[in-house]
């Protein structure tokens, strides 16, 4: 069995039994699975939308990270349609000095669209509030592990 940890930007394919896992504050993690487990693939999204040119393959910007994660599942025979995701992250990391619409969550709307739009279904979500998250996912029938560390 294969962990991969996930920085910035960072996309990973596991199998069952693999464990995926990241931290998150702003940022955003999508795991995109089959019904099965069998199989899943993870991001750790930075920057909402498409890249600038100089950018054009930096998996940090959520429209290139869905399309690697896109591009694994059809390398081991599953459409995206047919997976379901958990989404995590997108904290607000300076409460004191965005109360309202902060980068965060930018990245969880940003985020939450793509999937509404491409019908894939978020089967579990842990998003928003102030605290960092620690993510680590085993693929396989078990939901993510979501861990809230909150700032010091």
């Amino acid at each position: 069995m294969a962990a991969f940890e996930l920085m910035p930007g960072d996309v990973a394919l596991g199998y069952a039994g693999d464990q995926l896992k990241t931290l998150l504050g702003s940022c955003v993690s999508v795991i995109l699975t089959d019904p099965r487990r069998t199989v899943g693939v993870m991001s750790h999204i930075v920057h909402v939308g498409h890249p600038n040119a100089a950018n054009h393959d930096n998996a940090a910007y959520g429209s290139v990270a869905m399309a690697e994660m896109i591009r694994l599942l059809y390398s081991v025979g599953f459409a995206p349609r047919s997976c379901q995701a958990y989404v995590m992250g997108g904290g607000n990391m300076f409460p004191h000095l965005f109360t309202h619409h902060h980068v965060g969550a930018s990245n969880v709307d940003w985020v939450m669209g793509y999937l509404a739009h491409h019908k894939i279904p978020v089967l579990k979500e842990d998003l928003g509030g102030s605290a960092y998250r620690k993510l680590v996912w085993t693929v396989g029938p078990g939901e993510p592990v979501v861990e809230a560390v909150s700032q010091a």
